[in-house]
């Protein structure tokens, strides 16, 4: 290795001196060569075991290592463990001759190669010679070509049509080597050899994009043309799973910035090939690009997972239309490439904190294009037999894909599955107890018979008894001294009555927020925890019967129903003020933090009227905040009001909760998923439900009460529409699934003009008399809203 200063560092095996440290010994670290100290080196050349070192100051050859066959040029087959002169008459450039020669003897060196067991040297005589070559110095027009602003002004210069071969050939030449991409776009800014190593890439991304933007552009076809056949035909198909250096991993963070890449034409050709390779990596390199992965700009980031996620919708969108069943094979490999990619950008993203947010791994065309419900039995296949040979790749596998309706359609199947198993396994008890009389009929149903005035005691009572397989048959209601056949609207009614009643401040076992509206365990309560493992049930058996409750927990319950930890957010959702405050110790700049604040590690919290002093740590009154311990305070004060002080609360509603939802399917949600899936969310499209809205009696969309109905509901406030929805169906939320599965009914009533409209929750129906003016419409259905009931815990 040469300097820049012309100093000569050597360093790996030196059994014959070929080091020139004047020893036989090793060297694992670069180490500066003693004998050359104070003479300029531009020219090192190495042979098998011997190295040759030039100095144009003197003009002289210096060569070390194995001499056995005369390579070291010094009239003898000795070796040298340190530099030797090699003989001859050498003078420097521009020197001069010794007095009384003949300059025709003396030879100035243009060169020097080593190679094998041989050396040799360019020269020329006193009279024709030229400067020695410089290694310091590359010559540019000896460089491999690399892809620069130059290059590309050069080759777009030449207009639209046939490309000169010359031309061609460069370009060709460029995009058939890795070398020569890997040598492109590289961080001049970054000295230390462009900062390469296995955290960073030493790419400049910027430039990566725009020089790739400036190359291909519409209005010159025949470079992208070249460029297309470059990438397919000559590098990706001479890509290896191990490479010799980081430095060759540098094109497979650059490559995908190319427009080629994201264009549909080529996914076959170029992309799908590309992330094969990638795939394809041994562990070692495939870690290396995984680390320069982590540290790139979200939107670069994103770009890779952009790329990769179309080219499974134009997969997908094949299939649809049909696959030859000669070519399924080949079909379910591109597939599988291209969700892997997927898979180890996923995982990254995870590992790292989230560079983008989860949901941009969504493709959200998935349900469009294939069936989730045929997929997810061919996942249960597959997980209980393994890869069968006739079952194609199953986008279940890569559940990152799925958002929040995919998965509730997963979650669905998945209940339906578990409750068609429940009820064959009834239906088999049932047969058997005909020939053996020991064995007793099962119900094929989950049925609770409850008593409206009792029905807490009546549905503890009944699941306290219920084994574990029958909470996943489907869910039937009968209150007792009522003829109504649960078709799901008595189940509807029983979960919004059953709530109401748990939330009861009587029995204490929440505590309301006020400024967050939001309610919390109380770890005041006299219940014991049989009554939240209830709830833990109820919460389980809705999302398992597909029916929203109106239940307003934070989202860190269904952070730790997924088992992921709260955090200060959490807190500044529940209660916001002491949220705010905590933000405010994490951020006050000066170092006077425990004079400032007078805080401790414990935390004050009301008990029947009194107050009482908790601490968070041991030694926690003892134990001051400052500057350096305040996120541990933080972090110690959020882990109480979430977990620590009602842990034995939680525990017993996760059980329930658990007992009915629990699964691999459940844990492909995210909280606010999953929260959704239990309460609804606020994507209203009130269009969408004015579409699907059903009409009886005398009802039809084009009936003029209809139409002002209509006109008087999309003029009210937002506040107003969802008021109408807890008055209509007893929650102002709307199902996962959006609003085209909220189904209204409105019928007509025999009633005049002087009556208000009246709203069956359990069916979301809604009677409405047949007003005349709209006028008179809005009064009357903002006099029935007003006077909802509702419930809360307030």
């Amino acid at each position: 290795m040469m300097k820049m200063e012309g100093g000569v560092f050597t360093f790996g095996a030196g059994g014959y001196g070929q080091l020139g440290h004047n020893s036989t010994s090793h060297e694992i670290n670069p180490r500066k060569v003693f004998e050359l100290m104070g003479s300029i080196v531009t020219q090192i050349a190495c042979g098998r075991q011997h190295t040759s070192a030039f100095v144009p100051s003197s003009g002289r050859i210096y060569s070390f290592g194995l001499g056995g066959n005369g390579q070291l040029g010094t009239g003898s087959t000795s070796n040298r463990k340190s530099p030797f002169t090699v003989k001859g008459n050498w003078f420097p450039y521009n020197g001069q001759c010794p007095p009384d020669t003949d300059s025709e003897e003396y030879f100035c060196v243009k060169r020097i190669f080593s190679g094998g067991d041989q050396s040799f040297s360019h020269y020329s005589n006193r009279q024709n010679c030229g400067p020695p070559d410089d290694f310091r110095c590359p010559d540019p027009s000896k460089q491999i070509w690399t892809v620069n602003e130059a290059l590309i002004q050069k080759w777009l210069s030449y207009p639209s049509g046939r490309l000169p071969v010359e031309i061609a050939n460069e370009i060709d030449g460029t995009f058939s080597s890795s070398g020569c991409l890997n040598g492109s776009f590289l961080a001049v800014s970054n000295d230390d050899h462009y900062r390469t190593g296995t955290r960073f890439s030493g790419v400049d991304m910027n430039a990566a994009r725009l020089l790739f933007h400036k190359l291909i552009q519409p209005d010159h076809p025949q470079i992208s043309q070249q460029v297309a056949a470059s990438l397919e035909k000559n590098l990706i198909p001479k890509l290896t799973s191990s490479l010799p250096d980081v430095e060759a991993l540098r094109f497979y963070l650059t490559l995908p910035e190319c427009p080629l890449m994201s264009d549909s034409n080529n996914f076959t050709t170029i992309a799908i090939p590309f992330g094969t390779a990638l795939v394809n990596l041994e562990k070692a390199p495939l870690k290396v690009l995984e680390n320069w992965w982590s540290v790139l700009e979200p939107p670069l980031f994103l770009k890779i997972v952009e790329l990769f996620k179309e080219v499974v919708v134009h997969l997908l969108k094949l299939y649809k239309i049909g696959i030859p069943p000669s070519e399924r094979r080949i079909f379910n490999n591109f597939l599988h490439t291209a969700l892997k990619v997927l898979e180890i950008l996923h995982r990254v993203n995870e590992k790292s904190g989230q560079i983008i947010q989860y949901d941009k791994f969504y493709i959200h065309e998935v349900q469009e294009l294939i069936d989730i419900r045929n997929d997810y039995i061919n996942w249960v296949q597959q997980q209980a037999y393994g890869m069968l040979a006739d079952i194609p790749v199953t986008i279940c596998t890569y559940p990152f894909v799925f958002d929040a309706q995919a998965k509730t359609t997963l979650l669905q199947t998945d209940a339906v599955l578990q409750m068609q198993m429940a009820i064959d396994q009834a239906h088999r008890q049932n047969v058997s107890s005909l020939f053996l009389p020991v064995i007793e009929s099962v119900n094929p149903c989950l049925i609770l018979v409850v008593r409206r005035e009792n029905i807490v005691g009546d549905a503890m009572e009944v699941l306290r008894k219920t084994k574990n397989i029958d909470y996943k048959k489907p869910l039937k209601v009968i209150f007792v001294g009522e003829d109504a056949v649960d078709a799901g609207g008595v189940r509807k009614e029983f979960f919004l009555l059953i709530m109401r009643e748990l939330l009861d401040p009587k029995y204490g076992m929440f505590r309301y927020y006020e400024d967050s509206r939001l309610i919390w365990f109380s770890d005041k309560t006299f219940e014991d925890s049989d009554l939240f493992h209830l709830i833990g049930v109820i919460c389980g058996l809705a999302i398992y019967n597909f029916t929203i409750v109106d239940l307003h927990f934070p989202l860190a319950l269904y952070k730790k129903l997924l088992k992921k930890k709260p955090s200060l957010d959490d807190l500044k959702e529940l209660v916001p003020d002491v949220g705010r405050s905590m933000q405010q110790l994490l951020d006050y700049p000066e170092d006077d933090v425990e004079e400032t604040f007078c805080l401790n590690f414990t935390i004050t919290v009301e008990n029947f009227g009194a107050t009482e002093v908790k601490e968070l740590v041991l030694n926690g009154a003892d134990t001051a905040v400052n500057k350096q311990n305040r996120q541990e305070f933080v972090d110690a004060y959020v882990d109480y009001i979430f977990n620590k002080s009602v842990a034995s609360l939680f525990d017993a509603f996760h059980a329930g909760f658990h007992k009915v939802c629990g699964g691999k399917v459940l844990q492909l949600f995210q909280p606010n998923e999953l929260q959704a899936m239990v309460i609804g969310n606020t994507n209203y499209d009130w269009k969408e439900l004015e579409k699907n809205t059903e009409y009886k009696g005398e009802y039809w969309a084009e009936h003029p009460t209809i139409k002002i109905f209509w006109e008087v509901f999309h003029e009210l406030p937002l506040e107003k529409k969802k008021q109408f929805l807890l008055f209509l169906t007893g929650s102002d939320r709307i199902p996962i699934l959006g609003m085209k599965s909220l189904k209204l009914v409105i019928q007509s009533t025999g009633g005049g003009e002087e009556y208000l409209p009246v709203s069956h929750t359990c069916f979301n129906l809604l009677d409405l008399p047949k007003y005349k003016d709209k006028e008179t419409l809005r009064s009357k259905l903002i006099q029935a809203i007003d006077h909802n009931e509702g419930f809360s815990l307030i």
